[in-house]
């Protein structure tokens, strides 16, 4: 018999961590993420009976699965460590299932990589949590259930090769339905007018034209500006009232997974997967000289803004120390946790609040700091006071015209000295002089604008994280794969940080909404999302859920399966091996040209963009191409041209 204890966790980085903390007693060995999963190739789940999934071996992963049994081999106490959500549960639940089946596996959950915590939740390991297994499980279950049965149905109406998601193709209907909003809108003109005035002091500011006869002006074109403007100029203009008043700017909570990923493009330009990767490996470990890899930062999958006493009582201090007690509110800021979070977890924050950034600027990649940064100063900046802003608005009455102008200033910066919003800056453009009420103003200058209404923006990583999170779809683990699988699988491309769905996405969402309506609907995949949830908290049966899902869509399946038919878009062409139509296909990579006598003939050639290939001599044309590093342009000559480039020629000064 060992006298060690085998401790398993998911990730190399993770066991070198907590090796160090456990110390020579312990043998923390990586089980490098899943090893068990449902089959590839086949559906996986007896549907007949209670939807019972068969699960297996992931190819390749037999060799990792036959180490961690020789591992085990005459070890008594055997801890599973893997990460303290629904997925971690079920790796740890399948190993255990798996392998060890015949001895006492415990779990051991802890939200931070820290001595006292990973000491703390090994002095009280636990039982697995069944039920949270069973959420997982169910989530596996429907979703290959609809991606198994779905996946066809694609192949016989556009392409062989593509696939659907349950959770994915409502994200995709965001981007396609934003996409023909966008497409839908047409600018409508409008027209604003700005007035200068100068005090009795000589000091001149500018004020908005807000009411002509008691109503909100509506001024569409530069006629109507200009007839407003002239029957301005002669009048007479007076301060009419002038408002104070005291505007508090609170705090925002400490990150979640969804407002760590929406803060983090727009402040650091970071898409989903790249933020958390990095927030990973700061959660995970990094070695920071002599103290060894040490995890700086809480779990980050997590819906929770709570955060641990310890925690708090340990920033309190440190705001104290460092800003001062007029900084500290009397009480902690409690935050309101959303319906379903996982109280069990805590928000994202620094595992030590005594390591600022700068003091492991050595010990970090650029990236990594920039996000431990962002991190570590909204969670102090989380548990300050308010920032205090004067507010002055002025109403300037001209007969029957109201102009008003308004302007911020900073009082008491209070948590802005440690985290600044993006808006701070506005507060700062317009400054009021001092003025009194009944003053004369004089008119310097009159400023017509001419401005255009705008469409909706397209989503960014960040906006769509929040789009999804507000309409209930998908939970922290699932957002930024979510995002990369459309990406990966070409229905949305990111183009200068925004999302553009392709004409491939676009076809597969209208396939999806006409022939099924209910998987694509917001509301019901937010309620299935409810429903896992409430099987993990035991208030519902993972069999009840999946009834209950599975009769309407085996309808509309079967509806789809009886009237889906293959479009032929014939292109007027005739093959030049065998003279019937040349008809336009798709695959996943896209459409291309085919002869419709396949597969008896072969025949086929890509679809060129048009635009002819800018080396001289060559008379191709640009085929757009994609490779394990993305899309790029190439000549149709090639290979006898080699011509190559990530734009088309005339799109490069835009890029």
């Amino acid at each position: 018999m060992k006298d060690k204890s085998l401790v398993i966790v998911e990730s190399p980085t993770k066991a070198k961590t907590i090796g160090k903390i456990l110390g020579s007693n312990f043998s923390v060995v990586s089980s490098m993420g899943h090893l068990i999963d449902l089959p590839q190739k086949k559906l996986g789940v007896e549907i007949e009976d209670k939807f019972q999934p068969s699960y297996v071996v992931i190819p390749g992963r037999k060799k990792t699965l036959s180490s961690l049994k020789k591992e085990a081999k005459g070890i008594e106490h055997i801890y599973v460590a893997t990460d303290p959500d629904r997925e971690g549960e079920a790796i740890g639940w399948h190993i255990k299932e798996r392998l060890f089946q015949d001895k006492d596996v415990k779990r051991v959950v802890f939200h931070e990589i820290t001595s006292q915590a990973v000491n703390e939740a090994f002095r009280q390991p636990r039982d697995f949590d069944i039920n949270m297994v069973e959420a997982q499980i169910s989530r596996r279950v429907l979703d290959r259930v609809v991606g198994y049965f779905l996946s066809p149905l694609l192949w016989k109406k556009i392409a062989r090769g593509l696939s659907a998601g349950r959770v994915q193709s409502v994200a995709l209907k965001l981007i396609v339905e934003r996409e023909k909003e966008i497409g839908r809108f047409i600018p409508q003109e409008y027209w604003e007018i700005t007035a200068e005035f100068k005090n009795k002091n000589g000091d001149s500011f500018l004020a908005k034209l807000e009411k002509v006869n008691d109503q909100k002006p509506k001024i569409d074109n530069k006629e109507e500006a200009e007839a407003v403007a002239s029957g301005i100029r002669a009048k007479d203009f007076t301060v009419s009232n002038i408002e104070k008043k005291q505007k508090r700017r609170y705090p925002y909570a400490p990150f979640i997974t969804s407002t760590l990923q929406q803060e983090a493009f727009n402040k650091l330009r970071f898409n989903a997967s790249r933020t958390m990767m990095l927030a990973q490996q700061l959660y995970e470990g990094i070695d920071i000289g002599e103290s060894g890899p040490v995890g700086l930062i809480t779990y980050m999958r997590t819906d929770s803004t709570r955060v641990a006493p310890e925690a708090i009582t340990e920033v309190r201090e440190l705001i104290t120390s460092k800003y001062g007690g007029h900084y500290l509110p009397e009480s902690p800021n409690i935050y309101k946790v959303k319906k379903f979070a996982q109280e069990a977890h805590e928000a994202i924050r620094p595992s030590m609040v005594n390591r600022p950034p700068e003091s492991l600027s050595r010990y970090l990649t650029p990236d990594q700091m920039k996000l431990y940064d962002l991190i570590y100063r909204r969670f102090v900046a989380s548990q300050m006071v308010p920032a205090l802003y004067a507010v002055t608005t002025v109403d300037i009455k001209a007969e029957n015209y109201l102009f008003s102008a308004s302007s911020t200033e900073l009082v008491f910066d209070g948590f802005s000295a440690v985290y600044n919003s993006n808006n701070e800056e506005e507060d700062k453009k317009n400054r009021i002089p001092p003025l009194e009420s009944g003053e004369t103003l004089q008119l310097l200058n009159l400023l017509p604008s001419q401005h255009f209404t705008k469409p909706p923006s397209r989503f960014s990583d960040s906006s769509l994280v929040k789009a999804l999170e507000e309409d209930g779809i998908g939970r922290p683990s699932t957002y930024a794969p979510i995002i990369y699988t459309l990406i990966h699988r070409d229905y949305v491309r990111r183009l200068k940080g925004y999302f553009h769905p392709t004409e491939l996405g676009t076809k597969v969402c209208e396939l999806l909404m006409e022939y099924f309506p209910k998987i694509m609907d917001e509301g019901f995949t937010a309620a299935m999302e409810e429903e896992l949830d409430e099987i993990e908290e035991g208030r519902i049966e993972r069999l009840k859920v999946l009834e209950d899902f599975y009769q309407p869509f085996k309808e509309s399946l079967d509806f789809a399966q009886n009237n889906i038919k293959k479009e032929v878009v014939e292109t007027g062409e005739v093959c030049p091996q065998c003279g019937k139509p040349i008809i336009i296909k798709w695959g996943r990579r896209g459409k291309f040209l085919s002869c419709s006598g396949f597969p008896e003939c072969k025949y086929s050639k890509s679809i060129t963009t048009g635009v002819k290939c800018p080396e001289a001599g060559c008379g191709g044309e640009l085929i757009e191409r994609r490779s394990s590093r993305g899309f790029f342009y190439g000549c149709s000559n090639y290979p006898r041209c080699r011509f190559v480039s990530k734009a088309l020629p005339d799109q490069k000064k835009d890029a």
